[in-house]
Order: C-alpha cells, then sequence, then structure tokens
C-alpha cells in the first residue's frame, strides 16, 4: 500500500462535496453511469464527455451531466457525446384531389409515404401526417345476403336493386363496380336439416313455403362488375333455403369475401366496401365445436370450382379478432344491415372490428339503398389512423388537427368531414430502450379502411461515436485495460480509475471514499470497498449500483404487484415513467382518448378524464364517457335532436351528416305512449307546426340507451271557418238575449212592486168628498166658551 497523499485525497473530499450539493436534482449525475452508452440511457439530456483528462477525481461519475454542465467545466464541444432523436422524410408526393380519370391508379390519400426515424432512449422526435378524402373515388361494393327462410321477402325486394343502387351510387361516384354472393350455414347437423329427405329440399313439408335449396355455407355469385344488369339478373336466379337453428353462418361468407381477393375481383385502387344483410344472430368461433368441428379457421381462401366455400364442414366459425384482422388487410370496411331487434348485438361487435358500421335494415330490405349510401356518407366523413407492426419499445402519441384547426391532443381521428378535406396529425415517437446492436425495425401508419399508408423505419443512436476509438493496453490504465471514451475498462484481476489496483486490495486509507456520509455504512452495505471504489453485489431481484451501491432498479413504487405497473423504469428508487405515463408508480395514464365521446367532448362534458378513465361530476351521469344521463338538465334536449333528425330528417343534426354518429340509441315508436318504466324519462317538445311530441328515455341493463317515441307528434284538429263564425254570431246573440231578459226581468220585478204599492195605497184610501183628503171645507167652526143657560134665554126671546 502506497503512501497516502493528503492534498490529493483532501480535494477528492471537497470536489466530492461540491459535486453532492450541486448535482441536486440533476438526474444525469445522480445515475450509475460508468460509460458512454449507460449515461444515454439515463434520460435524453444527458451528455457524456469523451475529453482525456476531464474530471480526473471523480471520473465514474462527473463525465455523465447535462451538456452546458459540461462545456462550463472544461469539456470542448466536439468532445461531447448527446446523440438526438431525428425525423428523415424519405418519400413525399402531393395529396390528390381527384380519385378517377387517367391518373386514378396514382392516387395520393396521404403524406409523406415513406420516413426513416433515429431514435435515442427516452426522447421524444414527431412528424405530421396528412390525410384527404379524394373526390369521386372508385368504388367497389359487394353485397352478401342470407338466404335462409326468413329472408324470402327481402330477397323479392332487392330484385333490381343493382339498377337503382348504382344510380344512386353514381352520385358519388363516376367509377362503381357491383358484385353479389349468399349464404346461409354449414351444412351439417345441428346447424342444418341432414335427414335424407331434406338432402335436396330443406323445406320438405314446411307448408308455408314447401320448396327451397340445399343448405349452403358461402357461394359467391357475381364478381364485382359495372355491368349492373348481370346482378340483376343474379338475385332473380336465387331462391332461399332453410337452416336448423336460428344463428347464420355469416361469418364464415365474411371472411371468404375479404379474403378470396381474385375471386371477389375487389380493386386495390378503389374502396372496398362489403355489405352483409341479414336478419338473425351470427355464429360465432367455437360453435363450430357442436357439429364436432374443432379446427380453428386459418383466414385463407378456400373457394372450389364452383365459388363455393370448401372449408364450411372442415373448419370452425371465425373469430371476431381474426374477422378483423382479414378485414384490415384488405382495406374494406363492413356495414352490418340488420333488423331492428338485432342492432344492439351487431353495434356491440363494431367496437371489436375496426372499420365497422351498423344500420337498421327494414323487414323486407326496402330501405336497402338509402341505408348503403347513407352508411357511405358517414365512413367518407371521418378518418381514423391505425398503427401496423408496431414494435414494443416504442410509444406512440397522436395529436389530430381537424377542420376547426384546433389540435387535440391524444385523438387519432377526424369526423363530420366532406369530401376532399384535409386533416392532419402529429404523431410523437419515443424508444423506450435499446434493442440488440444494429436492430432496425418498422411500422406502418394507416387510415382506417385506405389502401394509402405510412412506412416508417426505425433505427437507435444507443451507441457513441467514441466507442469506435477505443485503444486495447493503453498506458492510460496503467497497461492493463481498454481506454473508451475517456474512461478505463480494466482487464480481469484490475480496478481503480486507472486499473491502478488489484482485486483483493483494501485498506483504511480507502474506506471514507466507499461512504456516502460520516456515519453511513461503507457501500450502503450492499457492496464491497476495493481500491477507493464500491463493487456493488448481485441481486436475485435486480441490479444494485451508484457511487456508493445506493442505487438498484427494484425498490421503485409497484401497483398490483408490477414494478412502474410496468409503464416506467425503475432508476435509484424512482419510477422514471415512459411517455404517456405519470404518477408515483407509472399507473396513470395521460392518454385522453379513451375518455373523447362520440360527440368529441373529453367525458361528453360531465366529467374528468383522470388516468385514462372518466371520473363524472354531473348528478345522474355514467357511462365509459359520462355519455349516460337520464337525468340530465340536457338530456331531453340532447335526445329531441335525435328524434328529430332519426324519424323526422330534420333539426340541427339533419344537415351536416352527424345524426348516425351522434344518435346511436335505439329509437322504438308507438301509437300510443306509456311510461310503465320507473327509470325513464318522460320527454316533451312543441314543433314549428305548434303540435306536441312525447318520448321516453331510458338505459336498458345492458348499457344500451332507448328512445320510445310517438310515430307522429299529438296535433289539434284545425276549427272549420263557418262553425267558428256562427259559434261567434251565436255566442253574440245568446249574450245579447240573455242581458234583454235579465233587463226584462228587472224592470217586471220592479213595476210589480210598484204596483202593489200603489195597489195598497188605494185600499186605504176614502173617496168621500168630505173624507177627501184635497177638498178643504168653506165654513170654519171654532170652539167659544159662553153660558149655555143665557145663550138659552137670548135665544129664546128672540124667537119669539
Amino acid at each position: 500500500m502506497g503512501k497516502l497523499n493528503w492534498p490529493c485525497y483532501l480535494l477528492f473530499i471537497i470536489l466530492f462535496i461540491i459535486g453532492t450539493f450541486s448535482s441536486g436534482l440533476n438526474v444525469c449525475m445522480s445515475g450509475s453511469a460508468t460509460s458512454c452508452e449507460e449515461c444515454l440511457l439515463i434520460h435524453p439530456s444527458c451528455a457524456w464527455c469523451a475529453q482525456e483528462e476531464f474530471g480526473r477525481v471523480r471520473t465514474l461519475m462527473s463525465r455523465c451531466d447535462l451538456s452546458q454542465n459540461l462545456q462550463k467545466r472544461g469539456c470542448e464541444a466536439y468532445n461531447i457525446e448527446n446523440p438526438r432523436s431525428t425525423t428523415r422524410v424519405v418519400k413525399s408526393e402531393p395529396l390528390s384531389s381527384k380519385g378517377s380519370g387517367p391518373t386514378q391508379y396514382d392516387v395520393i390519400q396521404i403524406m409523406p409515404q415513406k420516413i426513416s426515424l433515429s431514435l435515442r432512449p427516452s426522447d421524444q422526435t414527431s412528424f405530421k401526417v396528412q390525410v384527404r378524402q379524394v373526390e369521386d373515388y372508385p368504388v367497389d361494393l359487394y353485397y352478401l345476403m342470407d338466404l335462409s327462410l326468413s329472408m324470402k321477402d327481402d330477397l323479392d325486394s332487392i330484385r333490381n336493386l343493382g339498377t337503382k343502387l348504382a344510380d344512386e351510387m353514381r352520385k358519388l361516384t363516376s367509377n362503381f363496380r357491383l358484385g353479389f354472393g349468399s349464404f346461409v350455414d354449414k351444412n351439417m347437423s345441428p346447424f342444418s336439416y341432414t335427414a335424407p329427405k331434406y338432402q335436396d329440399n330443406p323445406c320438405n313439408g314446411y307448408k308455408l313455403f314447401p320448396n327451397c335449396v340445399p343448405s349452403f355455407g358461402f357461394r359467391h355469385l357475381l364478381s364485382l362488375t359495372d355491368k349492373v344488369d348481370r346482378f340483376n339478373e343474379e338475385v332473380q336466379k336465387q331462391m332461399v333455403s332453410r337452416n336448423r337453428d336460428a344463428p347464420e353462418g355469416g361469418f364464415d361468407a365474411i371472411l371468404q369475401a375479404a379474403v378470396c381477393k381474385e375471386r371477389i375481383g375487389w380493386r386495390k385502387e378503389a374502396f372496398h366496401l362489403l355489405v352483409f344483410a341479414t336478419d338473425d344472430v351470427p355464429h360465432l368461433a367455437l360453435d363450430g365445436k357442436l357439429g364436432g368441428l374443432v379446427q380453428p379457421h386459418d383466414g385463407k381462401c378456400h373457394m372450389n370450382e364452383k365459388n363455393e366455400y370448401s372449408g364450411s364442414t372442415e373448419m370452425d366459425y371465425p373469430s371476431l379478432a381474426l374477422l378483423g384482422e382479414k378485414l384490415a388487410e384488405n382495406n374494406i370496411y363492413l356495414i352490418f344491415a340488420v333488423t331492428k331487434r338485432h342492432y344492439v348485438i351487431y353495434k356491440n361487435f363494431t367496437t371489436l372490428i375496426p372499420g365497422t358500421t351498423v344500420e337498421i335494415l327494414d323487414a323486407d330490405s326496402k330501405n336497402i339503398i338509402q341505408l348503403i349510401v347513407n352508411a357511405y356518407n358517414n365512413i367518407r366523413s371521418k378518418v381514423e389512423l391505425t398503427v401496423w407492426d408496431q414494435p414494443e419499445d416504442l410509444s406512440l402519441t397522436f395529436t389530430a388537427t381537424c377542420q376547426d384547426g384546433q389540435p387535440l391532443p391524444g385523438l387519432r381521428k377526424c369526423a363530420d368531414l366532406k369530401i376532399g378535406d384535409t386533416v392532419s396529425f402529429n404523431v410523437s415517437v419515443e424508444a423506450r430502450g435499446c434493442p440488440p446492436p444494429g436492430t432496425r425495425q418498422s411500422f406502418t401508419v394507416k387510415p382506417v379502411g385506405f389502401k394509402d399508408r405510412l412506412e416508417v423505419s426505425v433505427d437507435y443512436r444507443c451507441d457513441c461515436g467514441c466507442t469506435h476509438r477505443a485503444r486495447a493496453n493503453s498506458s492510460r490504465c496503467s497497461s492493463r485495460g481498454q481506454y473508451v471514451c475517456g474512461t478505463c475498462r480494466c482487464d480481469t484481476g484490475h480496478l481503480g480509475a486507472r486499473c491502478e489496483c488489484h482485486e483483493g486490495e483494501a485498506g483504511a486509507v480507502y474506506q471514507g471514499a466507499c461512504r456516502e456520509a460520516e456515519g453511513k455504512q461503507i457501500c450502503s452495505g450492499r457492496g464491497e470497498c476495493s481500491c477507493n471504489q464500491c463493487l456493488c453485489y448481485e441481486s436475485e431481484f435486480g441490479k444494485i449500483y451508484g457511487t456508493f451501491c445506493e442505487c438498484d432498479d427494484f425498490s421503485c413504487a409497484r401497483h398490483k404487484g408490477v414494478l412502474c405497473s410496468g409503464h416506467g423504469e425503475c432508476h435509484c428508487g424512482e419510477c422514471k415513467c415512459h411517455a404517456g405515463y405519470i404518477g408515483d408508480n407509472c399507473n396513470c395514464s395521460t392518454e385522453t382518448l379513451s375518455c373523447v365521446s362520440d360527440d368529441g367532448q373529453i367525458c361528453s362534458g360531465r366529467g374528468n378524464c383522470a388516468c385514462g378513465r372518466c371520473q363524472c361530476t354531473e348528478p345522474g351521469a355514467f357511462g365509459d364517457t359520462c355519455e349516460k344521463c337520464p337525468t340530465c338538465p340536457d338530456a331531453c334536449g340532447t335526445k329531441r335532436e335525435c328524434i328529430e333528425c332519426r324519424l323526422f330528417n330534420s333539426g340541427r343534426l339533419a344537415d351536416n351528416q352527424t345524426c348516425q354518429r351522434l344518435c346511436k340509441d335505439e329509437i322504438i315508436t308507438v301509437e300510443t305512449l306509456k311510461t310503465e318504466d320507473p327509470n325513464a324519462v318522460l320527454c316533451l317538445y312543441k314543433t314549428e307546426n305548434e303540435c306536441v311530441m312525447k318520448f321516453t328515455y331510458s338505459e336498458h341493463a345492458s348499457g344500451m340507451s332507448v328512445l320510445t317515441a310517438l310515430k307522429e307528434p299529438e296535433c289539434g284538429a284545425a276549427p272549420d271557418a263557418m262553425t267558428v263564425l256562427l259559434a261567434v254570431v251565436g255566442s253574440i246573440l245568446l249574450v245579447g238575449i240573455v242581458l234583454l231578459a235579465i233587463w226584462k226581468l228587472v224592470i217586471t220585478v220592479h213595476d210589480r212592486r210598484e204596483f202593489a204599492r200603489f195597489q195598497s195605497a188605494r185600499s186605504r184610501a176614502r173617496y168621500e168628498m168630505a173624507c177627501n183628503p184635497l177638498y178643504k171645507q168653506p165654513i170654519t167652526s171654532h170652539p167659544v166658551e159662553t153660558d149655555f143657560s143665557m145663550y138659552s134665554k137670548s135665544y129664546n126671546g128672540a124667537t119669539h
């Protein structure tokens, strides 16, 4: 053991303390990088100084730092290894404006077409994708019809479908082709009638319809052609068949129509529509075991010389995943045209099969033409990107910019578009780690249903340029190791920054450099101190590292037993989350795509998106995107618009082609509205004609919203003008007569009272002259007091 060099030792301690405090939250210096490659993996901001004689005292830590810090400390810029992620456009031809004409084979609907990415781990780069639905794009439509017995009236309704449909579709495209195929079910028990008497005629003994053809799985009848009369001819030749159980073998037929490209006649340069018309549910994968079919479907074309599906009685029905994969591979949009009672089932299928829509078919298929046109317009009004063959160590984040020009983070689709509109998507790409050296990977970005695609090739920038200038047995490494990027990689049995020590050498002189602080354990108790540096133990749980073995990659927070939830890397006790995730254990997704409702709002405007899931804040709101809320104040108003556009083709949603997208509730029309369901909300509104429209809004246990509405608004009958006139005149006359009668009655009562009073006065009067109160006597008498005796004498004497 050599003599202790106290000045160097003190300098080392001072620099150690300064570095400890100055590094702070510097993720680069808090890592365990002992080489340039390890430094690049810590964080995208970390750089490595390969300059000789740089950071001699703390070689293992100081070379990995932020680029500006390295330059401040004297590292020349050309000696700093700090590769960045880059994007290079390889092929970018301009978008086309029309789809038909002399250049229809060169139609381009996505730009650019090829991109090359060079990715540094955890460092993001991005590129822009533009998509345009060009005008007058060729259309191939294959009509796949259920020919079981229950579809007999539908077969009669489409006898002349070809001509009518071609006329309607030519309003949308000048290049239209039509094909036809049919299906029933596997011709084996228990799916079909197999008794000898039913071999040639499964309807034998069936009184309502005694004649039909034997059951078959799938039969290709007409390849795609622009001669629509051929379609009518083939349809008129067809007869229905009869199977035993209710479900049909339609998924067998869909898969064959998708993968047998040459037989069907799908064109590469055309828009592919597959219309699937049925009135019942389909058989699914594993149903074939009921008939002893245990071989899974291989996803290949099995058509014999008669253009019939030859694997019907040999393989099971295809799964939904296989069906979706093959439809996407061949750029086919599937349109389920089904009756109302099966709408919910097929609606659930559309969430599992990308590029699929469902429309309600009338019981006799009379609305099939309008149904197809509506579905075509709905499909052409939206653009959605999908990613094929995405490497596991790549993270992709999308931001859509639709017609309103507002960036929508987390979205990879745009709706409510018009033909010819151009939308753009910004795609951010991040590499989570480094594959084996020399690995080149690729993936494809493709709009659903388009033949156009963007091919992206990826290489990784995980190595440093200075690695290629390594010097073996360098004198800077005491001739005992390789000098690489400014550090020594010692040969076996040697240690130290310059390979100056032998394994096993230890002493008190080195012990202080192996402690994180006074009183701490040597090498944190998880390593040995040898030649002034810690040699960390190996662990079955993961890697132990750090200057003092203080770090590891397994002591981080877990979620459901998974380290950093599987969405991050553990660095020295802290989860470093991958792009798109946050939280102490990286269990919270920042992706908002799953929270976006059909109307484009986050959680339907009734909640908040947290960790990729909606938390509904509006009382009564529920559903994955809080889209269901019968008791919300605006529920009746929102559903009113759906009633108007779906039943009467009026209102705000009738003109901008959003009715089918926003109004997915099942609507049942009735003559009389009954509100027996206690959970149903009664809604009513007044129409433009002053009529009253009533409907109820309820949620089924299956989660499907149901609207029950009157077939027609309730309107009062308009009054007859003559009746109103006569009523008004009669009312006036009646009021006049009543008033006269009242006046006559009052006068009569008054007169009778006065007459009675007169009679009473008359009966009490005396009309004799003396007693007449109006007559006065001409002679008055006055009493005089006299002596009567004297008066008598005088009188007598006078008399004499």
